[in-house]
């Protein structure tokens, strides 16, 4: 019965498949044109160490980065451990006391609830007297007479924009969504700093956060752009002063991103990135089957298989919690790491509820690779993404569909 969907599905939705392979081709071109425009040679696989003082190759990634993200600057570091972190480094680099952070995509990620002060932490943001709000989508759109009515009458330095949906119901920002709201905040005050969260995102539109409009953005090497072969890692892209503040936050003043050894993760992130358009692509293809095909099982998804996607997650309503561990389980036992290891719901720091996670990865923790988690709460939402190929993805979403059939 399985194999007789995911065949329908493929059929079906050939032309969409078709539209993913234009993009690849289109962001291959791209990440191409910048190794041949910045001469990438094998002596920028050299590693340094210590203080990481003239380490040609991570200069030249960030050159590299900057390019494809369509921004004026770029910060490539290992030193940063997520894309967490990297979004913890952008608050603080860009934030000062009595400034004020507001979020327009509701509430960030669980894993900032203690950045920003959310639940209490003795190093967060609202420790150091940082003031935080937040407004709501409104129809999965921005509240635009909310915010207007907002940053009129406070001044913000920071605007949020969380493009991917984290563990919400809400549905992903697109490009188009982004562009329009960038526009109309900097008609009402062209100083607010735009700062866009683009995990899970990159690649899967043409256009990116900088190109229209947005000040800076944040990204992880082990979802996207690392295409599964970066180790860790993450990005800060945007204007050239604003990423010369977040790189003096991450090392210390006065030495900034002069400092940052590379240890030999050069060549891991050049050929990762090298991979992701076709590894986005894969994963992209295997979002759009298994929304397919969950939607002829009678399951609720998020994006449906026939609608724009903004990233590479898919949010399945199984509205059951024992469908929702099985359908997991099922993705660990077809993975390549840990296929004999059972996902149970356990505690993970930076959450509320108990978390089932199905990550069988040659990368820890690696979004980009076949993994799939939610929330022990209620509706009971799986969050599916990431496949290195689409055949090994497919193998695995076979084997979860079987488990809850």
């Amino acid at each position: 019965m399985i194999n007789d969907l995911i065949s329908e599905a493929e059929e079906e939705t050939r032309d969409i498949f078709k539209e993913i392979e234009k993009l690849e081709f289109i962001n291959s071109n791209l990440v191409i044109d910048a190794f041949n425009k910045f001469n990438v040679v094998e002596t920028d696989f050299f590693e340094t160490t210590g203080y990481g003082y003239n380490d040609i190759g991570r200069d030249k990634i960030e050159k590299i980065f900057a390019y494809i993200l369509k921004a004026e600057d770029a910060l490539v570091r290992t030193q940063f451990i997520s894309g967490s972190h990297a979004l913890n480094v952008c608050f603080f680099g860009l934030l000062r006391p009595n400034d004020i952070l507001l979020s327009i995509t509701g509430k960030p990620y669980d894993t900032l609830d203690e950045v920003i002060g959310i639940r209490e932490n003795p190093s967060s943001l609202k420790s150091f007297g940082i003031n935080y709000y937040e407004i709501d989508l409104l129809n999965n759109d921005f509240d635009y007479d909310k915010i207007k009515d907002f940053i009129t009458k406070q001044k913000v330095k920071v605007i949020e924009i969380q493009r991917s949906r984290g563990y919400s119901k809400r549905e992903s920002i697109t490009i188009d969504k982004l562009e329009k709201v960038v526009k109309f905040i900097k008609e009402i005050d062209k100083d607010i700093i735009i700062m866009v969260d683009n995990c899970y995102c990159e690649f899967c539109e043409e256009k990116t956060p900088t190109e229209v409009g947005a000040d800076i953005m944040v990204g992880s090497l082990i979802k996207n752009l690392g295409g599964g072969i970066a180790n860790n890692g993450a990005y800060i892209a945007g204007r050239h002063d604003l990423v010369e503040l977040c790189s003096e936050r991450l090392t210390l003043p006065g030495e900034g991103r002069e400092v940052g050894p590379s240890l030999g993760a050069n060549k891991l992130i050049l050929q990762g990135l090298y991979f992701a358009p076709s590894v986005v692509a894969s994963a992209l293809k295997l979002s759009i089957i298994s929304e397919y095909v969950l939607e002829k099982l009678g399951y609720l998804t998020s994006p449906k298989y026939n609608e724009k996607h903004a990233d590479i997650v898919t949010a399945i309503y199984f509205k059951s919690e024992e469908k929702l561990i099985k359908f997991t389980q099922g993705i660990q036992e077809k993975s390549a790491i840990d296929s004999n290891t059972v996902p149970i719901p356990a505690p993970m720091p930076g959450y509320d509820d108990k978390i089932i996670m199905a990550s069988g990865s040659f990368i820890s923790g690696s979004s980009i690779e076949i993994s799939c988690d939610g929330p022990i709460r209620e509706p009971y939402i799986a969050y599916l993404q990431g496949s290195l190929t689409y055949n090994y993805g497919k193998i695995a979403l076979i084997n979860a569909l079987n488990k809850i059939v």
